[in-house]
């Protein structure tokens, strides 16, 4: 069942669920909600206590005015948690930009996490004039004419024509994206521009699964192997997904993620 905290001065919508010792934290996409991971979560939820929530801004979490700050983002990990009297040790998920968040976590609170899997990771928006300029357009045509003046070019990279076989999981997916609130959503990828969070994966320690997907426009899987490289120890695997990995492949997205946070390798793909 959905339930509200105020965490760090924002009302977050969070569903703690699920059974066992051992508690994941899933941290979803831009554009998303906890409801990103409603088709993995009862994989999950037969081995582990579960904690899911809907990111300031983003679905039935309070919707902010002005920018967002990074850092506070990564600290409502914290504020849940301490709500919820969660002081062990947790593994955290991360899907797309929501890998930022939970790596970002792992590498400033290396003793509260103990395992980390991460899908098409997002740790930086680019450098160079052309992509800035791209992403202020985005942002300002989104504020001024509403989600559904970019859903089409958004979804063609993050969810291509060879993934949609399954039409209703897609179009689901597509309805949740246009509810989102447009400024929250431009406030949002104007802080992804500036976020850099390369400097700071030397400095994860726990056991790190990075996702790469074969079909993710938006980030090549040559982009996620890259990242992890730059993590002790880390392994990379490439699946046949994009980069909604959780979302569009959520069978292969469990059979990937659940044996790692149990301690036993990754099934070979």
């Amino acid at each position: 069942m959905m339930k509200w905290m105020e965490v760090n001065g924002v009302s977050l919508c969070y569903e703690l669920g699920g059974r066992g010792d051992e508690t994941v934290i899933f941290v979803h996409e831009s554009g998303g909600s906890l409801h990103s991971w409603d088709e993995t979560l009862p994989t999950f939820q037969e081995h582990f206590r579960t904690l899911r929530y809907d990111q300031r801004g983003f679905g039935l979490s309070e919707k902010i005015r002005g920018g967002f700050v990074f850092d506070e983002i990564v600290e409502d990990i914290n504020g849940l948690l301490a709500g919820l009297g969660i002081s062990g040790p947790c593994h955290l998920v991360g899907s797309a930009y929501g890998s930022a968040i939970v790596l970002a976590y792992a590498a400033r609170h290396p003793s509260r996490v103990a395992r980390l899997a991460v899908a098409s990771p997002v740790t930086s928006g680019g450098s160079g004039g052309r992509k800035a300029e791209a992403r202020e357009l985005r942002a300002a045509t989104i504020e001024r004419e509403g989600m559904r003046s970019y859903v089409t070019q958004s979804l063609s990279t993050s969810y291509p024509e060879v993934l949609r076989g399954n039409i209703a999981r897609f179009e689901g997916c597509r309805a949740r994206w246009l509810a989102n609130d447009p400024w929250c959503f431009a406030a949002l990828n104007r802080m992804i521009g500036e976020m850099d969070l390369n400097p700071e994966l030397s400095n994860i320690e726990s056991p790190t699964l990075v996702l790469g997907a074969t079909h993710d426009l938006n980030r090549l899987p040559e982009l996620s192997q890259s990242i992890a490289r730059q993590i002790r120890g880390a392994r990379f695997v490439e699946v046949d997904s994009g980069h909604f990995l959780a979302v569009q492949t959520p069978e292969l997205f469990a059979k990937m993620v659940v044996p790692f946070l149990q301690g036993r390798d990754a099934p070979r793909v």
